[in-house]
């Protein structure tokens, strides 16, 4: 999955900048450029760098630079208006190449931020608001990897994100977030950038504590062998050569240069780390942190003082001897290190909880690693919750005849021991007829307090005290750590995070534990295995992969970079996974899909949030007891063939009658404008029905189904009796269907035939409760005298359960 391979180029898809911009200005996948003389294909797919082509030459002058650099940026633009509808396989790649041309001429940063800035202020006086939150975005990421950029053009763009708080969201949200940033990069330049490789790379730091991590889920059932082991291979090329000390030396010549610009010796300060002892290297690494965080922490501190402060390490580290005397080079790029990546293969339903507590707290600090394998498929967290309802959690339970007085003990002929032995002995000292379950490091009180014994944890409480002394306040927890999920696949994979949410929320009502240390981001890029053919491709094909991408439709429509850069991804790395390896495994490479995914988790930090639908389901059998699961997107009901010739008979009977399909009963809540509940019932013969909770036009409601029952409508005529389907179609938040002739059906959720369930009569769909808000509502029940719904603190905790998933911009409206 290294880019460029044999073949994706069009080597006429760039014209030169004096030619103007009439032609079709599409870059291949590696961003070569055309000239008058014939270009082969690229073949460099595991090229430490990229070939001469693919760089701008130092010979060209600034005007030719900047017109270059215009011309790509005014391509991605036009992009997101949709004028290549002929390249849509090529989609997502012009910001990814503008990126990468500009690390490989650092100096160009500024060029490329001026331009962008200039772009933006034409976009607000244009009124082309589309146009601002992917320019912003752009800027901003090369604006953190940039070696310098001058205070005069920071504050251009710091202004800018301050005229964006006049605006509705989410541009107001993400001009205010851009604003602060700035401000601190303003006042410590190469603040953005040690921040964000401290907390990718987990590097120790006691000024900036904060640690990330990116887990990557894929469900084995809906990708193939090839895609998994591609993005493995990936993920693991992308940790090549990223040592901590490595990252330590980034963050040190970039913090410098960025204060220090044409001032600081780049080559002198490489030198001087690659010599020094890892000791010496992490010394200067933290007072580098340590400045940087207290100029941007101190009030009154300016540039200047930051500067003076930073000169005097980069004098110490360089030396008295190479001090001042190295001639100073051009502005060199420091790498962006990738982040921490993890990749799963989600196989087992409490994976996600599990790989988060690891997160917080590895068992290699607290136990012993040996007992991890068999540990970790044999825990459960107890439950000291018995009066919530939703929060009930299936469990096992043994009922024991021990009374606890040793006199009702067996007798001794009942005893598997002789008398008098040692054993005989023990056993009369323990109560008999309990469980002896071994003990999990993951479910014992002890590890999961461990987990907040970092930075800005509680202390663990006292266990004596003085009477009438009141406790002292605890301090407050601090969120240091932030997961980042990241989804692989179609709406399937989000039921099943849907499910794994809603349990984990439900762990967290009974015992908190990741809540309170632990930021949760959820991200999502789309996979669909079939590759589409422009030419020949069917519409059913078509139909059906857009049914399994529901929910990347939606937000391709809700946020348009999101639909130039992630959902391009759906097709494409399938194709990456395919083609052939690179020959030589121990070059570092640019690897498209990690970059795009690292973008994605970076600058993607606005949520749409999606509602998780509860379903209970009642079966035909009385002796069984009905099944309660969630879903995201999509429930679906069909006719169940029957089993017993009796029954087949009759319904043959039936639908010579009444035609096909089975009699329902469907009382809901009908969704109106004024948001006041009237309740419906409908009774009807339907073939089946279908529940989408994605609505199919972005200005829907997000929150509520569209129910579409297949009715069967009889007709008597003179030519006898004929059936017609005619299409219900009615909005609700709340439903119940029932079989009225007690034939059963199926129920499908999330459009995974693995989340089947047969033999239902009854279906109770409604709104997913977010489970803190049921358990402070039974507390607030039980001291109501008057029964009222919603007082007190209940009032002001979120009701439903959303499930959030990060884009770039949000909806925008």
């Amino acid at each position: 999955m290294v880019l460029c391979p044999e073949g994706s180029c069009d080597p006429g898809s760039w014209k030169d900048a004096r030619e103007g911009e009439t032609q079709d200005p599409r870059p291949c996948l590696c961003g070569v450029r055309s000239s008058s003389a014939p270009i082969r294909h690229c073949r460099h797919p595991a090229a430490t760098k990229p070939p001469s082509s693919c760089r701008l030459s130092p010979a060209m002058d600034s005007a030719e630079v900047e017109s270059d650099i215009l011309r790509r940026v005014r391509t991605l633009l036009r992009e997101l208006d949709g004028h290549h509808p002929a390249c849509q396989c090529d989609r997502g790649m012009l910001r990814w190449t503008l990126h990468k041309k500009i690390d490989q001429n650092p100096g160009n940063s500024s060029v490329l931020v001026r331009i962008l800035v200039k772009e933006l202020e034409r976009a607000e006086r244009g009124d082309f608001r589309h146009y601002i939150i992917p320019l912003l975005h752009t800027l901003m990421y090369a604006l953190i990897k940039a070696p310098c950029i001058s205070d005069e053009l920071c504050g251009r763009v710091y202004d800018f994100c301050k005229k964006l708080l006049t605006l509705p969201k989410p541009f107001c949200t993400i001009g205010l977030d851009y604003a602060v940033r700035l401000k601190m990069e303003r006042t410590a330049p190469g603040m953005l950038y040690q921040r964000m490789v401290i907390s990718e790379q987990s590097l120790k730091s006691d000024p900036y504590p904060y640690q990330e991590k990116i887990f990557i889920f894929a469900d084995p059932e809906l990708l193939s062998e090839a895609i998994c082991n591609a993005l493995v291979t990936d993920t693991e090329a992308a940790q090549v050569s990223q040592s901590p000390r490595a990252c330590m030396c980034y963050v040190i010549i970039h913090t410098m240069q960025a204060a220090l610009g044409e001032g600081c010796d780049v080559s002198g300060l490489k030198a001087s780390l690659q010599d020094m002892p890892s000791s010496n290297v992490e010394h200067w690494f933290q007072q580098v942190v340590t400045a940087v965080e207290c100029a941007g922490s101190e009030a009154g501190t300016d540039r200047g003082q930051h500067a003076a402060r930073l000169e005097k390490i980069h004098h110490s580290i360089l030396g008295s001897s190479q001090a001042g005397n190295a001639p100073l080079g051009r502005m060199q790029g420091t790498p962006l290190p990738n982040p921490n990546i993890s990749f799963h293969l989600w196989t087992q339903d409490d994976q996600l909880w599990k790989e988060l507590v690891l997160f917080i707290r590895p068992l290699s600090q607290s136990c012993e690693p040996d007992c991890l394998s068999q540990d970790l498929d044999s825990f459960e967290i107890q439950d000291i919750i018995s009066d919530c309802e939703c929060c009930e959690q299936s469990r096992f339970s043994v009922l024991s005849t021990d009374s606890g007085i040793e006199r009702d003990l067996p007798a001794a002929g009942e005893e598997p021991f002789a008398p008098g032995s040692a054993e005989a002995e023990h056993s009369r000292l323990h109560r008999k007829g309990g469980i002896k379950k071994k003990p999990s490091p993951l479910e014992s009180v002890a590890f999961l307090q461990a987990g907040g014994n970092g930075p800005g944890a509680k202390p663990p409480a006292k266990l004596q005290r003085r009477p009438g002394t009141p406790p002292e306040p605890a301090a407050p927890l601090q969120r240091l750590h932030t997961a980042r999920i990241l989804l692989l696949g179609d709406d399937r994979v989000l039921g099943r995070l849907a499910q794994a949410y809603h349990s984990l929320r439900k762990r967290e009502t009974r015992r908190v534990f990741l809540t309170s240390r632990l930021n949760l981001q959820f991200y999502y890029i789309p996979v669909v295995t079939g590759q589409p053919n422009t030419l020949d491709v069917t519409d059913h094909a078509a139909s059906g992969q857009e049914e399994l991408c529901e929910v990347a439709g939606y937000l391709g429509r809700a946020d348009p970079w999101y639909e130039s850069n992630i959902n391009t991804l759906c097709h494409m790395i399938p194709k990456l996974a395919t083609m052939p390896s690179s020959p030589s495994k121990h070059l570092v490479t640019d690897l498209f899909i990690t970059d795009v995914i690292a973008y994605y988790v970076r600058m993607g930090i606005q949520p749409v949030c999606f509602q998780v639908y509860a379903v209970k389901v009642f079966f035909n059998d009385p002796a069984q007891e009905p099944a309660e699961d969630v879903f995201l997107t999509e429930l679906r009901t069909q006719g169940q063939d029957s089993i017993s010739h009796r029954e087949l008979s009759m319904t043959k009977k039936k639908m010579t009658l009444d035609g096909p399909g089975l009699d329902l009963t469907v009382t809901y809540k009908k969704v109106v404008l004024s948001d006041r509940v009237k309740e419906l019932a409908m009774s009807l013969r339907s073939t089946g029905l279908v529940m989408k909770a994605i609505p199919a036009e972005e200005a829907e409601d997000l929150l509520c189904l569209n129910v579409n029952i297949t009715e069967i409508v009889r007709i008597n005529n003179l030519s006898g009796r004929s059936f017609s389907a005619v299409a219900n179609r009615l909005k609700t938040r709340n439903i119940k269907i029932r079989s009225t002739e007690q034939r059963p059906f199926t129920v499908c959720l999330d459009k995974d035939s693995r989340r089947t369930y047969r033999n239902v009569i009854s279906v109770e769909v409604s709104p997913c409760l977010e489970p803190s808000y049921c358990l402070q509502k039974t507390r607030t029940m039980k001291f109501n005298l008057h029964k009222t719904e919603d007082v007190g603190l209940v009032k002001y905790m979120p009701k439903s359960l959303l499930l959030p998933i990060n884009t770039f911009a949000g909806v925008i409206q």
